[in-house]
């Protein structure tokens, strides 16, 4: 039996309710160094997974929200994914997240509903700089689906409790404003047709517990917290039911300009 972490949502009454997390034990091996922009060295996923066309038996972890293929970066700036170009990424709370503070990302692999996966926590981390008065807790797992084709996976992206969305280096005031996270995935190309992001990204005040796009709030399963994305070679290929209108996903939905690192932060 999985063991799920508790969480607090704010209902349309203002009145909080505590709901089961969907963010689930293990995937702990390994853990990040405590850090600000950092990222771990090649991590095994232990299967292979199609991601537009290219083949992944690794990813590298970055304590930023996201894991990208090929490489490990420190950007910190959210970037939306629509036309994003870049490393091919997976990001589940783009952000400026700092567990110099507060927190742990841990990682490894595991199993996932009977199937192999490969799984990240970040769990209970600040924001810069170094800030401990609100704090984010959400998973990324990469499930092997060997029985939908080769190299076919899933992305879950669970979450438990968003109280920041952004770091003062993006323009943050106690962790809320300025450049606010991005979630989704995208092969880096910049291409139509090659992303997904989730409404409220980039939006001030709409990702966090209580905005109008609360990720621990909504789905698109039916799981409070819980966003399932079932990827053959990269194409969406979900058969869960549709999301309500305000929990839709969706490509080409927005496209912003966002500001990358240039100079290094002491």
């Amino acid at each position: 039996m999985k063991k799920h972490l508790l969480a607090c949502v704010i209902t349309t009454a203002g009145v909080f309710t505590a709901v089961a997390s969907p963010v689930v034990a293990g995937f702990n091996t390994s853990t990040l160094a405590n850090c600000d922009d950092c990222y771990s060295d090649a991590a095994s996923l232990g299967f292979s997974a199609s991601f537009f066309g290219t083949s992944y038996t690794q990813a590298y972890v970055s304590n930023n929200g996201y894991l990208t293929f090929g490489a490990g970066q420190s950007y910190y700036t959210p970037t939306g994914l629509s036309g994003y170009t870049g490393l091919p990424i997976i990001a589940g709370f783009y952000a400026d997240a700092d567990t110099r503070g507060a927190g742990t990302v841990t990682y490894g692999t595991g199993t996932y509903n009977g199937y192999a996966a490969f799984g990240v926590t970040w769990n209970g981390v600040g924001y810069f700089p170094s800030q401990t008065d609100k704090t984010n807790t959400f998973q990324e797992l990469l499930v092997s689906r060997p029985d939908l084709g080769a190299g076919v996976f899933e992305i879950v992206f669970n979450y438990g409790q968003i109280q920041w969305e952004t770091g003062a280096g993006n323009g943050g005031t106690d962790g809320l404003g300025g450049i606010s996270a991005a979630i989704g995935y995208a092969d880096g190309s910049g291409m139509a047709g090659t992303y997904v992001q989730l409404p409220g990204s980039l939006v001030n005040g709409a990702l966090i517990d209580g905005g109008p796009n609360s990720l621990v709030a909504g789905s698109n399963n039916g799981t409070p917290g819980q966003y399932v994305f079932v990827l053959a070679n990269g194409d969406v290929a979900n058969t869960a039911p549709e999301p309500t209108a305000t929990m839709l996903l969706g490509t080409g939905v927005l496209v912003f300009a966002a500001v990358r690192r240039a100079a290094r932060r002491t």
